[in-house]
C-alpha cells in the first residue's frame, strides 16, 4: 500500500529524513516510533504530498507522490498532530464540509456521515458545537473526518498526543476498531513506547533515519538482556567501575547509570556486594521499546527529544532565514 525508497527532505543544509526506506502492507497498523523532531512528521507530509520530497522516490496507494498528487489525495486520510476542526461550526458541520471538499456525493454524505460517528461514539452529539468538546472528543472527531471519503490510508500524526492515560486507550480502541470495519491501513506516528506496542510492525526514527524496523515482539528480542539502572553519587566513577569489576559498558539515561545483563535481578546482589562505588538506588526491568531505541541509538527517547528539539531549532531558523 506504501511503498518508500531512499526518501529525503532538507531544509538548508539540515538534512530532515535521510534517505528512509521501508513498505507497508494493505491493512497494516505500522507505526512510526521517535522522539519529537525525528523526521516523523516530515515523512508524513511527503507521503500526504504536503511537502515536496528533496530526492526519492515514494508511491501510495500506488500513485506517486510527486507526479500523482491529487490520486493520493483522493486516497488518504489525515489527522494532523494539531487541531484543525472548526471550534464554531457543530461536528455534523464539520463533517459535511470535508466531504464537499473531498468530492463525495451529496446522496452518500447523511449514510456515512452517521457510520462513521457511530464509530467513533459520537453520533448524539452531531450537533453540538465543536468547541464544547473536550480533547479526547475533538480527536475522534477528527479520525472520523478523515475516514468520511472512505480513504484506503489513515494517516495519524501523534493521534493522541495531549491526552490523559484514559482516552488515549479509548481511541485506540476506536483505531482497531475501524480498521476491521473499514479494512483500511494505518500508518500512524507516535513517541509514547505503550502505543507503539498495539502495532503491527513499527520503524524506530532518529534524527532522521530509521534505525530499526520489524514487529514490537521481534525488536524486544533483539535486547535480550534486563535493563539495570542505578543511582550513584559519582556517575563517571560507577562506570569505569562496571567496566573493571564486570566488564560492562554503562551510559549514563537520565541521570542514572544504565546497563544491560542476563537476569537482572539475580545480577543485582553481586553489584551490591562486589561494586566499590555507593548504590543509592536500582531498578530493574524486562526489554522494552525504550531499551530497543537505546541498544540502536545509544540514548532513550526522552534523551533523544532534547537533541531532536535542537534539530527542530535549526530547521525553523534555515526556513525563516530562506523567507
Amino acid at each position: 500500500m506504501i511503498e518508500v525508497n531512499e526518501l529525503r527532505k532538507t531544509f538548508g543544509d539540515v538534512e530532515a529524513v535521510r534517505g528512509v526506506s521501508f513498505s507497508v502492507e494493505p491493512g497494516e497498523v505500522f507505526g512510526f516510533l521517535g522522539p519529537n523532531g525525528a523526521g516523523k512528521t516530515t515523512t508524513i507530509n511527503m507521503l500526504c504530498t504536503l511537502a515536496k520530497p528533496t530526492s526519492g522516490f515514494a508511491t501510495v496507494a500506488g500513485h506517486d507522490v510527486m507526479t500523482a498528487r491529487d490520486d493520493v489525495r483522493r486516497h488518504i486520510g489525515l489527522v494532523f498532530q494539531d487541531p484543525t476542526l472548526d471550534g464554531y461550526l457543530t461536528a455534523e458541520q464539520n463533517l459535511k464540509l470535508h466531504a464537499e471538499l473531498y468530492g463525495v456525493e451529496r446522496a452518500l454524505v447523511p449514510g456515512r456521515m452517521k457510520q462513521v460517528l457511530e464509530m467513533v461514539g459520537l453520533y448524539d452529539r452531531k450537533d453540538s458545537v465543536v468547541g464544547t468538546f473536550s480533547g479526547g472528543m475533538r480527536r475522534r472527531l477528527e479520525i472520523a473526518r478523515g475516514l468520511m471519503h472512505s480513504p484506503r490510508v489513515l494517516f495519524l500524526d501523534e493521534p493522541t498526543i495531549g491526552l490523559d492515560p484514559q482516552t488515549r486507550s479509548s481511541i485506540w480502541r476506536y483505531i482497531h476498531e475501524l480498521r476491521e470495519r473499514e479494512e483500511i491501513t494505518i500508518f500512524m506516528t507516535t513517541h509514547y513506547m505503550d502505543e507503539a506496542e498495539f502495532c503491527d510492525r513499527i520503524a524506530i526514527m532518529d534524527q532522521g533515519e530509521i534505525v530499526a524496523l520489524d514487529t514490537p515482539a521481534a525488536l524486544k528480542a533483539q535486547v535480550g538482556a534486563d535493563r539495570v539502572r542505578i543511582g550513584t553519587e559519582d556517575n563517571d566513577v560507577a562506570i569505569a567501575a562496571l567496566r573493571e569489576a564486570f566488564g560492562l559498558d554503562a551510559t549514563v539515561s537520565e541521570g542514572e547509570v544504565t546497563f544491560y545483563v542476563e537476569e537482572g535481578a539475580q545480577f543485582v546482589p553481586r553489584l551490591f556486594n562486589e561494586l566499590d562505588v555507593a548504590i543509592t538506588s536500582v531498578s530493574v526491568s524486562r526489554p522494552s521499546l525504550d531499551d530497543v531505541f537505546m541498544s540502536f541509538t545509544g540514548k532513550t527517547i526522552r534523551d533523544a527529544e532534547e537533541d531532536s528539539s535542537k534539530m527542530r531549532n535549526r530547521i525553523m531558523m534555515q526556513m525563516a532565514t530562506r523567507r
